[in-house]
């Protein structure tokens, strides 16, 4: 049976939640700032990284990996939750086995899904509330670079200074 996009979204609520859960928990003292559910272009099940702002400061290229998923030392966090979210995304069609717009209907209701289950536990406080939330940037990336990701950025997040720095380095402010 293919899951639904509901399934899809609820598996990712719960693993999402666990995976950052125990990230926020295993490391106290470090203030996360860019938590972010990372995928291909064929929008196979993502992966989760995050960055805080200790971690940040000590690197040389600041500047340079910032926004970085794959250069955090929290890359890839939270592999057991989310492997049987890949299984999920596993067994629904291939995105790029199918034609044109079923194609881009499947790679649509995947980044859906992850979109969902973000904006989920955004609202329930799991980034923080208030100002306290505007200071976390949260995504969902199409890498490499995918020119919705902006628009999902601005969808997930509200305004304040962790979208701003980000979409100022990306020239978008």
């Amino acid at each position: 049976m293919i899951p639904a996009e509901a399934d899809l979204a609820d598996a990712l609520t719960t693993a999402a939640r666990a995976a950052v859960t125990d990230l926020f928990r295993d490391n106290p003292g470090h203030t996360f700032y860019y938590v972010t559910l990372t995928t291909p272009s064929e929008a196979f099940g993502p992966a989760l990284s995050a960055w805080s702002r200790e971690t940040l400061a000590q690197r040389a290229d600041a500047d340079a990996v910032r926004y970085s998923y794959a250069d955090s030392p929290f890359s890839i966090v939270g592999e057991e939750y989310l492997k049987p979210v890949r299984e999920l995304f596993a067994a629904r069609p291939e995105v790029f086995d199918l034609d044109d717009e079923a194609s881009d209907a499947e790679f649509d209701l995947r980044l859906r899904a992850m979109e969902t289950a973000l904006r989920r536990l955004s609202d329930e406080g799991l980034f923080g509330v208030g100002e306290a939330r505007a200071d976390v940037l949260v995504l969902v990336e199409v890498v490499p670079d995918d020119e919705d990701n902006v628009a999902r950025a601005r969808r997930l997040n509200p305004p304040g200074p962790a979208l701003d720095a980000w979409l100022a380095c990306w020239d978008l402010g």
